[in-house]
């Protein structure tokens, strides 16, 4: 199995090794500054709209990595080498990881423990292919802008918006399973932290028409270190949102040590050996999917969509 790389920890990985725009010292040789973007998104693909978010990174030997957080910055989407497409340009905005720094405005290089989150930009793609992404940005007074290619597809090989939802029947407190393949936080003896989004199965919420919020993470074993702010994120909308509404965390591994996932992430986020979290998923009623995020989301939009589905 190969997991598709997630932010951070392709950050840490590559910090060394790869710059779309390395720094440069006396005499025109690289210096040991590497700056860098990130595709933090997946599954893109045409015809519908999209969020697009990337993650930014300086690395030195002394400093280690630091992520770009906060504020705003110039992004454009364009197909590569003059393909065939309309790009699409505007202001990217941040989006923090749930529980990280907040954002103070102004673009600056934050340490992943203190501050980590991506900028996103809503946009529509016209043609598949290889396309690019520009971004730029002040920081320290001196403008810089990194570019870095992802792929679009004709169409989404995980469940998108305004298909049928899969019916899973999801791990749940009464599966007699190992407690971890409930919620790999539950380690050495340790309950399962949050029940209350273990207690339906996604099959459960569609046979009985309620609107479903389902979340598909690995708190623990999370490359991008998104999964586990976004389980609490999604507790606490679950506190405050809509009763008559279901929601649900549904663990990524059966056994992370056997590299054996969950029958139900498996059916949902798992295609051709690629593997990626976090992805959270809102299900309206009748059954259809109405909207996902990944890696990272808004729990006040959530929220606002959320309500309106269940209204």
């Amino acid at each position: 199995m190969r997991v598709a790389p997630a932010l951070v920890l392709l950050l840490v990985a590559t910090a060394c090794s790869k710059s779309d725009s390395p720094s440069t010292g006396a005499g025109g040789g690289s210096s040991a500054t590497t700056s860098a973007m990130e595709l933090a998104s997946t599954d893109l693909y045409v015809g519908a709209p999209q969020r697009v978010q990337v993650g930014i990174f300086n690395s030195t030997p002394a400093g280690g990595v630091q992520l770009l957080t906060s504020g705003t910055i110039q992004l454009t989407l364009a197909p590569y080498q003059g393909g065939t497409g309309t790009p699409i340009s505007g202001s990217a905005r941040y989006l923090g990881a749930p529980g990280t720094e907040a954002d103070t405005g102004t673009p600056h290089l934050t340490d992943p423990s203190v501050g980590r989150g991506v900028y996103e930009l809503d946009g529509t793609f016209d043609r598949p292919g290889i396309w690019q992404a520009t971004g730029t940005f002040t920081l320290g007074g001196t403008q810089q802008q990194l570019t870095a290619t992802f792929p679009v597809l004709a169409k989404p090989r995980l469940p998108a918006p305004g298909q049928k939802a899969l019916k899973t029947v999801n791990l749940t407190m009464a599966s007699k399973v190992n407690p971890q393949a409930i919620d790999s936080r539950a380690q050495d003896g340790q309950p399962i932290p949050d029940p209350q989004l273990h207690r339906d199965t996604i099959a459960g919420a569609i046979a009985a028409h309620r609107a479903a919020l389902v979340l598909f993470a690995t708190p623990v074993y999370c490359q991008s270190q998104f999964c586990g702010p976004s389980a609490d994120a999604l507790e606490r909308i679950a506190e405050t949102g809509p009763k008559d509404a279901d929601y649900i965390h549904v663990e990524i591994w059966k056994d992370f040590g056997a590299h054996e996932v969950n029958a139900a992430a498996a059916a949902w986020v798992y295609r051709d050996g690629d593997l990626t979290e976090p992805w959270l998923f809102l299900i309206a009623p009748n059954g259809t999917i109405v909207d996902r995020w990944a890696p990272l989301f808004d729990p006040a939009q959530v929220m606002a969509e959320l309500r309106k589905v269940a209204g």
